[in-house]
C-alpha cells in the first residue's frame, strides 16, 4: 500500500506535536474536562469487585450489573446523539457530567441489589451521553483537516486519564470502596463545572458549514433514517468487526496469556502498559502525519493492523512475542480510532452529526457486550489457534470493507 504523497511542514521532523498549536483554545478547555473526568475513573473496572468483595453479592450479581450497565449504555448512544443535535452538544455533556457524578455518590447508599442494578442503568445512560455528545462537538471546534489530530488529542486525555484512576483505585480499595464511588463522582463533576465555568465558543461559519454539506451520499436525498445509508452501513459494519477482534483483551486475551502460555498476570498488566505508552507518545502525532490520508486507505490499514496482531497471537510464546503482537494491533487502534470519528464527522450532514455519532458510539456498545463472550467461547470450545485465525480474517474483511468505503474528491489521491 503506497503512502499519498503529503507536504512537508518546515520543522516537522524536529517536533511532531507542532501541529497542535494550530488546534483552537476550546480543544485544550475540552481536553481538560476529559482528562480530570478519565482521571477519577474507578467505579466502573472495580464494580465487580466492588459487589462481590465491598458487598457480598454472587460473581453472577456482579456479572448482571455489568450487563445492565452495558444495555444502558446501548440504548443511550443514538437517543444521547439525537439530543445533541436537538439542545446542543454542549448541554449534553455537562448534565452527563454533573449527573453521572451524583449517581456515583450515591450508589455506595444503594442497599437493595434492584436498587444497584436501577443506578447501573441510570449511570450508564448519564455517563455513556457524554461520548457523542463530545465527538460531535470536536467536529465542529475544527477544521475538516484537523479533526484526525483532535480525535487523537481526545483520546491522548482519556489514555492518561485512565492510566491514573485504575491504580489510585488499586490503592483506595484497600481503605474503602464506596470511596472509589465518591472520587469517581466528584471528578466528574469537576469536570462538569470546567465546561460549565470555562466559556467554549462553537464556531459555525457558513463557509464551513456549505463545506460541510458536501458530505458523502448515497442519493441527493437524505434518508431520515441513518441505517438507511448504505455506505453509512458498511462502515459500521467494517467498525464492528474490528471492535470485536479489539474487545478480546477483555476475555479471550488474558486467559490465553495466563492459562494457555502460563505467563503471569503481571505480564498482562505489562501488555496494558505498552498500549497505553505508545498511545501516549505516538497517537497524536502518528494522527497529525496522516492527516491528508484518505480515510479508506487509513482505517484498511489501521483495521488490517489490528487483524495482524491479533492473529500472530497463534505464534507468540513469550513476553517479547506477545508484546510485539501489541505493538502491532496499537498501531491499528491509533490509526483507526480517531480516523473511523473522523470519518462520521465527514460523512454526517451538519445538522444530524450527533445521531450519527450516537450509533458510531453504539458499535462500540454492542462489540463490547458480546465480543468478550464470544471470544471466551471460541477459546474455551475450539482452541485458541481458531481465535486468533479469525480475529486475522475478522481484520482482513474489515479491510476490505473500509478500502471500499467512499471518500470525498477533495481527499482523494
Amino acid at each position: 500500500m503506497m503512502l499519498p504523497k503529503t507536504r512537508q511542514l518546515p520543522g516537522a521532523n524536529v517536533n511532531p506535536w507542532r501541529g497542535l498549536r494550530n488546534l483552537p483554545r476550546e480543544m485544550w478547555i475540552l481536553f481538560t474536562a476529559v482528562l480530570i473526568n478519565r482521571s477519577g475513573t474507578m467505579a466502573l473496572p472495580f464494580l465487580a469487585l466492588y459487589l462481590t468483595q465491598g458487598r457480598g453479592f454472587t460473581t453472577g450479581d456482579a456479572g448482571l450489573a455489568i450487563t445492565f450497565y452495558g444495555a444502558g449504555s446501548m440504548i443511550t448512544s443514538p437517543l444521547a446523539g439525537r439530543l445533541s443535535d436537538r439542545l446542543g452538544p454542549l448541554r449534553i455533556m455537562k448534565a452527563a457530567l454533573l449527573l453521572s457524578g451524583a449517581l456515583l455518590l450515591l450508589f455506595p447508599l444503594a442497599k437493595s441489589f434492584t436498587m444497584i442494578l436501577t443506578l447501573a442503568a441510570l449511570w450508564a445512560i448519564m455517563s455513556e451521553a457524554f461520548r457523542p455528545a463530545s465527538l460531535t462537538i470536536i467536529t465542529e471546534l475544527v477544521a475538516p483537516e484537523q479533526r484526525r489530530a483532535a480525535f487523537a488529542l481526545n483520546r491522548l486525555a482519556i489514555n492518561l486519564g485512565m492510566s491514573i484512576g485504575p491504580l489510585v483505585a488499586g490503592f483506595l480499595v484497600l481503605v474503602s470502596y464506596p470511596a472509589i464511588f465518591v472520587v469517581d463522582g466528584v471528578t466528574s463533576i469537576l469536570a462538569g463545572i470546567v465546561l460549565v465555568v470555562v466559556p467554549i465558543r462553537v464556531r459555525r461559519q457558513a463557509t464551513k458549514a456549505a463545506a460541510e454539506s458536501n458530505a458523502i451520499s448515497d442519493s441527493p436525498n437524505e434518508p431520515a433514517n441513518v441505517l438507511a445509508r448504505r455506505t453509512f452501513l458498511q462502515f459500521l459494519l467494517g467498525l464492528l468487526l474490528v471492535d470485536l477482534v479489539f474487545f478480546q483483551i477483555e476475555a479471550a486475551m488474558p486467559l490465553y496469556l495466563v492459562r494457555d502460555l502460563r505467563l503471569s498476570e503481571s505480564t498482562y498488566g505489562m501488555m496494558f502498559t505498552l498500549n497505553t505508552l505508545l498511545i501516549i507518545f505516538i497517537e497524536v502525532p502518528l494522527n497529525l502525519a496522516m492527516e491528508r490520508w484518505p480515510h479508506n486507505k487509513a482505517l484498511a490499514l489501521g483495521a488490517f493492523f489490528f487483524g495482524a496482531g491479533f492473529g500472530a497471537m497463534t505464534f507468540a510464546t513469550g513476553v517479547f512475542s506477545v508484546g510485539m503482537t501489541v505493538v502491532v494491533w496499537t498501531f491499528g487502534e491509533m490509526i483507526v480510532f480517531p480516523g473511523s470519528a473522523a470519518y462520521v464527522a465527514e460523512v454526517a450532514p451538519v445538522a444530524r452529526r450527533g445521531q450519527y455519532m450516537g450509533f458510531y458510539n453504539m458499535t462500540f456498545s454492542l462489540a463490547f457486550a458480546i465480543g468478550p463472550w464470544l471470544g471466551a467461547q471460541i477459546l474455551e470450545r475450539l482452541g485458541a489457534t481458531v481465535l486468533w485465525s479469525a480475529a486475522f480474517m475478522c481484520g482482513c474483511l474489515a479491510a476490505v470493507i473500509m478500502r471500499r468505503l467512499r471518500t470525498k474528491n477533495s481527499l482523494l489521491e
